[in-house]
């Protein structure tokens, strides 16, 4: 019986009781994992001397995973170096921050040699394999060069940046070609798909076929897009659970009276949150009557702290808000609850819940679940109004949002007051549009829709594997 393997960066699944996990990729892949019998494969997080690639598998919440350990310059070279200071920057369309060094490039190639070696022997000839995310694009083409005929898929989490910026990365052409070695490649949004055909065809001369897929470097692979989704069931299950209202009602109780704006995000500069800072005191500022009336809560879950960018971005986020705080604040109010801690998902949704805005403001975002969460965890009868980036792929499904440019302070300032005053008709007749869609295009869509293009092929391309 055919298996499905999914192999990621780290490996990450729930806990049993589902709640612990924040981030929406491990609830995606242990959702798809339960579906389809299979292994998760992935770096254990921990670096050991020298690699042996020495397995360690486990089971628990339905899901079986393999680890592998890696050392400590595999670490420093491909995580921290050519994944997090060179893909990850380029790919947010900041190429002031991409880092471009051999012993990156060099790393990157090593363990994605070495996924491919530890990986290899779990897979059986009638599974299927899905590789995610930019740590492992070249994984694809590894396994290939080892022997391996199964099919095989590629989904891209974050952004494909445009051709041009793309093409500022050493070796650009490269990497694009050893994604032809998979069968299928998928992107969050349309955009992002225009993006790389864009690239296949101007700058490598491929060819677009009408049954959606691209022909180049002797190789004819199908394109899709894929907007990943939330696991709505179970989190609006969990948003109307017991820790979820102790912590609505922790909320409430803490508000005195006033509106909360909440923003949950991981410590980054790409998701906005020094220019989301600089627009709500544009928003205090323009609008006197609203100080010690409201308050913003902003979640910034730290993360890649040896990344010199994140250090940096933290420094400034901790200037900004004090400022901000020291200018506005008086004896018993502060404009900005600034947390660097992270938060389980049902205690979120309890938060969520108590927010009258969910301010989800990237400046450059694959999909942004945050935004599926806010609304998902709303009170249908008395729902809060999601304030959203055009530049976040959720920004392509969630139209009723009010949608909102990052780089305008004017403009997510208005937005703020706008979403604060508008009346409860039009927070539940937009509210009602955006549950629609999470609960219609949730995780299982996104599973089985990806999983079933990789188990069919186009008819084309079937006739031409054989």
């Amino acid at each position: 019986m055919s298996r499905l393997i999914v192999i990621s960066n780290r490996v990450s699944p729930p806990a049993e009781d589902g709640e612990a996990s924040v981030g929406g990729l491990a609830m995606a892949l242990s959702a798809a994992l339960r579906e389809y019998s299979g292994i998760w494969f992935g770096w254990s997080g921990r670096t050991v001397p020298e690699f042996t690639g020495q397995l360690s598998i486990e089971r628990g919440a339905g899901v079986t995973v393999a680890t592998v350990d890696l050392e400590e310059q595999d670490r420093d070279e491909y995580y921290n170096g050519y994944a997090n200071r060179t893909l990850w920057p380029l790919f947010h369309y900041r190429i002031d921050l991409s880092a471009y060094e051999r012993s990156f490039d060099q790393g990157y190639a090593r363990v994605n040699a070495r996924f491919a070696d530890t990986v290899l022997p779990l897979v059986d000839p009638a599974d299927f394999v899905w590789v995610h995310d930019y740590h492992l694009i070249p994984l694809g083409q590894e396994l290939r060069r080892r022997g391996l005929k199964n099919r095989m898929g590629f989904f891209l989490h974050i952004h494909w940046p445009p051709r041009r910026l793309f093409a500022t990365l050493p070796n650009h052409r490269e990497l694009v070609q050893s994604l032809f070695d998979y069968d299928l490649v998928g992107f969050q949004t349309e955009d992002s798909l225009t993006a790389f055909q864009e690239y296949v065809v101007q700058s490598e001369g491929g060819v677009l076929h009408p049954d959606g897929t691209a022909e180049a470097f002797g190789r004819r692979i199908q394109l899709g897009s894929f907007p990943i989704g939330l696991d709505a069931e179970p989190f609006t299950a969990a948003a109307n659970g017991e820790s979820a209202a102790g912590w609505r009602e922790r909320m409430r109780q803490s508000l005195a009276g006033r509106q909360m704006i909440m923003g949950v995000d991981r410590l980054d500069y790409s998701k906005g949150l020094e220019e989301r800072f600089l627009a709500y005191e544009d928003y205090l500022r323009t609008t006197p009557e609203a100080q010690e009336r409201v308050f913003l809560l902003q979640v910034a879950t730290p993360s890649r702290g040896d990344v010199p960018a994140y250090q940096e971005i933290r420094a400034r986020l901790d200037a900004v808000s004090g400022r901000i705080n020291g200018a506005f604040a008086t004896a018993d109010w502060v404009p900005i609850r600034y947390v660097n801690r992270s938060y389980r998902r049902d205690e979120l949704a309890g938060m969520y819940r108590a927010a009258c805005i969910g301010l989800v403001t990237p400046l450059r975002d694959g999909m942004n679940l945050v935004a599926k969460e806010y609304v998902a965890a709303q009170d249908p009868t008395d729902p809060g109004v999601l304030v959203l980036s055009q530049f976040a792929g959720a920004a392509e499904q969630m139209g009723e949002a009010l949608i909102v440019n990052p780089f305008s302070r004017e403009e997510m300032s208005d937005a703020i007051r706008r979403g604060l005053s508008m009346s409860k008709a039009e927070r539940v007749r937009r509210w009602e549009s955006l549950m629609h869609g999470v609960q219609t295009q949730d995780v299982t869509a996104w599973r089985d829709a990806f999983v079933q293009a990789l188990m069919h092929p186009p008819a084309v391309e079937a006739a031409e594997a054989t």
